[in-house]
């Protein structure tokens, strides 16, 4: 029977302890080794949108070509501005597809402010406007130049999906230990923690020629393709250099920082306040020192419209 986690992060409001979040993180030393640790890490589970950089990885490794912004984007789970569904009909465009063959559920864009504006503009849910859009678009685009049937890429015994599940297990250390179906409907492929961790670590010590290193070094140069202008992840790229990061829906996050330290968090409730100040707590824990992982320590909560509270995280080392 799996262990109840440890607790992660707690809501502390006007002073109380209000609440507790749950989970699991680990953290990579440069070598490899496992600096600290804190629940079941070697237990399977779902890294959802965390396994992007390494699917990805492995669209590049059987053929496929984009340009840098538009191979983050295959590895993003974007906001749904402007410029990434623009950048989602031109993957497309360039395999001579269009939106109708994107199999995302249809959705409103993640940013909140960019979902309003949709929703006065008289739009409603759409494929491409689902987060997962980016990493569809290069799906399609990868069969196309492989000569792949494009009506079934989802399936998990699709050549496409045969090859993404073999570099999962490649750059994590371990088998596929489950398939399940993510919230976009492609494969969402189980690993442990520590095998997200060590996926993301070699992602970026890879020699840049490999095609796990050219899509750890396209998310690091254009970090708002891979979330948005408003997202934590995108600010922890912009604001530590040569860090590489992805979220997760359920509360997954996977660091890895150039010289090979990496940090793999899953909080049990889902909860992605506390997913962001976990993250950056165990990032302080490995040393690093940077404005942006600061300013992630806390997320605020608020009564009668002014701060009273933050959840923060706890009992990490």
């Amino acid at each position: 029977m799996r262990s109840t986690p440890p607790v992660v992060a707690e809501v502390v409001r006007s002073g109380f302890v209000e609440g507790r979040h749950r989970g699991c993180v680990v953290a990579l030393a440069a070598d490899g080794s496992v600096a600290f640790s804190r629940g079941d890490v070697e237990a399977p589970m779902f890294p959802r949108s965390a396994n992007k950089p390494l699917q990805a990885a492995g669209m590049v490794g059987v053929g496929l070509t984009l340009t840098d912004e538009l191979l983050a984007l295959a590895a993003a789970s974007h906001s749904g501005e402007r410029f990434h569904l623009d950048g989602v009909r031109t993957i497309l465009a360039g395999v001579g597809l269009g939106v109708e063959q994107l199999q995302t559920p249809p959705d409103l864009p993640h940013d909140t402010e960019v979902q309003r504006s949709w929703i006065r503009d008289g739009r409603g849910p759409e494929p491409i406007a689902m987060n997962c859009s980016g990493k569809h678009a290069a799906m399609l685009a990868t069969c196309v130049v492989n000569g792949w049937d494009v009506t079934t890429y989802t399936d998990p015994g699709h050549p496409l999906q045969r090859a993404l599940r073999s570099t999962v297990e490649r750059l994590a250390g371990e088998t596929v230990a489950a398939t399940g179906v993510d919230g976009c409907g492609a494969p969402v492929l189980a690993i442990s923690l520590r095998g997200l961790a060590q996926a993301g670590r070699a992602c970026v010590l890879a020699p840049a020629t490999t095609s796990e290193r050219q899509v750890a070094d396209a998310m690091r140069a254009h970090p708002q393709w891979v979330g948005g202008s408003n997202r934590d992840v995108s600010a922890l790229m912009r604001g530590v250099p040569g860090l590489l990061a992805k979220d997760g829906a359920e509360a997954v996050s996977l660091v890895a920082l150039s010289d090979g330290r990496a940090v793999a968090v899953k909080i049990e409730d889902g909860a992605q306040r506390a997913r962001q100040v976990v993250t950056a707590a165990a990032l302080v824990a490995l040393g690093v020192d940077a404005d942006v992982v600061n300013d992630q320590l806390t997320f605020e909560l608020y009564g009668g419209g002014v701060p009273v509270g933050t959840v923060r995280a706890v009992d990490l080392v």
